[in-house]
């Protein structure tokens, strides 16, 4: 006898609408990551996801009206599958925001996402997907750089990109007409196609390169809007762009500076240009230091004299002498 591949089957269709929301986070948390929901405006939640196990892989097909998901920071790595996310869409529009990236598909494209990693998805209206859950060992033993192929369309209509996604669709299809043996087989097939595909998006290069230097600049953004806190730290930056300190630290690599070398040299040229400042006149070397966010003074002169090859005070003497002021 040979075994027929089956699905199981997961819907909120026969909950009350008030348990849907909740049900379904549980779901969601067990089978793919832990997220928060946030159902459409009419409160009418519906969602359905058919889930096959495929050999070390899992494939879903979900069908769903209009929702939001989100994973924070907040939640720990280990409280998702330790995973990547392949989707493709079916039908309807999907937005998905990853490691600064935002992309949106259309019907056919493909794209991968972390699913330890703080993301967040929306669908404006009913929609259906595929999912292809990959173990993380998997993809990082055959594509280098895989954490840089995250939240990048994969455009499902031409390519090999085109390729994958009709053979993951076409598997979708008739998974439950196969034998359990011939559907397993398939996923090893499932994961060489995704490979290609991202090995390509890797070789082309330009949309990695460019969604770092996209990422680099939110960084920047935000060190800008808080460089008078003294509580500013690696951990309080990553938190408010969303990712990982190892992720950022990675990402100033490319500056030749660690994210917090860079913190301190934006301060201390800020309180260059103070004291620079006739406007800053009145106000004491020590304040201006506290000011833009240091909370020791001696770090501060050392960091000052480190940086600019003078003390904070002979270099404000220097301003004033330049002025006339003296």
């Amino acid at each position: 006898m040979k075994w027929m591949a089956s699905g199981v089957k997961l819907s909120t269709e026969d909950l009350p609408i008030r348990q849907r929301r909740d049900w379904l986070r549980e779901v969601i948390g067990r089978e793919y990551a832990n997220v928060e929901i946030m159902p459409p405006a009419d409160g009418r939640l519906f969602n359905e996801m058919t889930i096959y196990p495929w050999s070390e892989l899992r494939l879903s097909s979900i069908r769903s009206n209009a929702i939001g998901i989100e994973r924070s920071s907040r939640e720990p790595a280990q409280n998702s599958h330790d995973a990547y996310f392949a989707v493709v869409l079916l039908s309807g529009e999907y937005k998905l925001e990853q490691s600064g990236r935002e992309i949106f598909l259309q019907p056919g494209d493909m794209t991968l996402y972390d699913a330890t990693r703080p993301h967040r998805i929306f669908c404006p209206a009913s929609f259906a997907k595929l999912i292809v859950s990959i173990p993380r060992p998997f993809l990082r033993e055959r594509v280098a750089c895989v954490e840089h192929c995250t939240a990048l369309r994969i455009p499902g209509n031409a390519g090999i990109g085109a390729v994958t996604a009709d053979f993951i669709r076409s598997s979708a299809s008739r998974a439950g007409e196969l034998p359990s043996s011939d559907f397993a087989a398939l996923s090893e097939h499932c994961v060489d196609f995704l490979t290609l595909t991202l090995a390509s998006m890797r070789q082309g290069g330009a949309a990695p390169s460019r969604n770092r230097e996209m990422t680099l600049g939110r960084i920047k953004q935000f060190v800008e809007r808080h460089l008078r806190d003294p509580d500013l730290d690696a951990a309080a930056i990553s938190s408010g762009v969303g990712l990982s300190s190892r992720y950022v630290n990675d990402i100033f690599k490319d500056e030749g500076a660690s994210l917090m070398r860079y913190v301190r040299m934006r301060r201390l040229e800020n309180c260059r240009k103070d004291l620079l400042s006739s406007a800053r006149e009145g106000h004491s070397i020590s304040d201006i230091g506290f000011s833009w966010g240091f909370n020791d003074l001696s770090h501060f002169s050392r960091s000052f004299k480190e940086r600019f090859g003078v003390s904070a005070r002979d270099y404000r003497r220097g301003a004033a002498a330049a002025r006339g002021d003296l």
